[in-house]
């Protein structure tokens, strides 16, 4: 299948309803950390606010969060805990530009196309034939190998079977992974697949229990706190596979956020969950496709950070891809619920999607 990305279409600002729009409304903050009443919480969509007669695009969008008009007449969009006193926040509560803000929902949405802009409640089940999706999946992958930047946030399903870890890893050598979100508990199982051979204590391919096994995990994290880190730990006790070793390996960035259950953690895993947003967010920044398997939580919240668009340091402006894999339907419409030109689901196993993603781009190999 070939990969084509749809062209933006920019709004027509000649519209009378665009040329006799005021200009947006800008309130400063009292205080550090609190918006102004009133103020515009951004979607996922291209937004324009109208400044000095004109209209600009908010270009490093996210949802949830409010517009700041800059000193030198730019737009931030920021997390209400990144808020200072003096921000010149955007307050109104209309999208349809009579307030001086525009969302653009039909940024990639060709009539000819048919069916709708985009629509909510657009449920995906186990039922659902996914061929076409993979055979997309394939041709987008390739494209953005070369032209995109792919980011995967993984749960640690993902490194608990042989097949997956070695698909994964396949991935990250051959180019189609450009950072990896996750927690301490994908990088702990994947290293101790490494050192121990096994996952939770059983065996990385047969799934048998080993004796002692429950200590492994410990034992792996423990071991690379010896050395004070993960490329550290890699390179002393001689790891040659997985999904981190091959992250580290290929200068991969990966951001491993930390929870209140977490055992050890690893060195690099964010304790400040505040921290780690940024982290998550600085890889985000560049992303043109994302990919999300088997954590609800950790895809939710990337979801929430990943607008539909991204623009390009030429200017233009593309669409971002948003897959959430999950063998629970309510994780993928979770995600899905949020519109559909932002995320579409598949509902399988992450363990055999990434070994099938790892084939069809033939980079598979046990």
């Amino acid at each position: 299948m070939e990969f084509k990305l749809r062209p933006y279409r920019h709004p027509d600002f000649t519209q009378a309803r665009f040329v006799q729009a005021p200009d947006a409304l800008f309130v400063a903050c009292e205080r550090d950390f609190c918006a102004p009443e009133g103020y515009h919480a951004t979607a996922i969509f291209p937004e324009y606010f109208k400044i000095g007669g004109k209209w600009q695009l908010a270009e490093e969008s996210r949802m949830d969060c409010v517009v700041v008009l800059e000193a030198d007449g730019t737009l931030s969009v920021k997390e209400f805990r990144n808020l200072k006193q003096g921000d010149r926040v955007c307050v109104g509560r209309t999208e349809d530009a009579s307030e001086g803000i525009y969302v653009h929902t039909t940024a990639f949405y060709d009539p000819k196309d048919g069916g709708d802009a985009f629509a909510f409640r657009q449920g995906r089940s186990r039922e659902t034939a996914f061929s076409v999706d993979y055979d997309s999946l394939y041709a987008l992958l390739e494209h953005e190998k070369a032209h995109g930047n792919i980011v995967w946030v993984l749960g640690p399903a993902v490194a608990f079977d042989h097949d997956a870890r070695v698909a994964f890893g396949n991935l990250i050598a051959n180019g189609y992974c450009h950072a990896l979100l996750a927690g301490n508990a994908l990088a702990t199982h994947d290293l101790e697949g490494a050192y121990k051979k096994t996952a939770l204590g059983q065996d990385i391919y047969t799934q048998q229990t080993m004796h002692n096994g429950h200590y492994n995990h410990i034992d792996t994290i423990n071991r690379v706190r010896h050395y004070g880190s993960i490329p550290a730990f890699i390179e002393a006790e001689g790891i040659d596979n997985g999904i981190i070793y091959n992250c580290v390996k290929k200068n991969v960035p990966f951001v491993l956020c930390g929870s209140i259950r977490d055992d050890g953690p690893l060195p690099e895993v964010y304790a400040d969950v505040y921290q780690g947003q940024n982290a998550m967010r600085d890889c985000i920044r560049k992303a043109t496709t994302v990919i999300t398997m088997a954590t609800t939580l950790h895809s939710i919240a990337t979801g929430n950070m990943t607008p539909s668009f991204r623009v390009l340091s030429d200017g233009t402006i593309r669409e971002v891809y948003f897959y959430c894999v999950d063998v629970a339907e309510f994780a993928v419409n979770k995600l899905a619920d949020r519109g559909s030109l932002a995320a579409k689901g598949i509902v399988t196993n992450a363990q055999d999607f990434i070994v099938n993603v790892a084939k069809g781009l033939k980079v598979f190999d046990n």
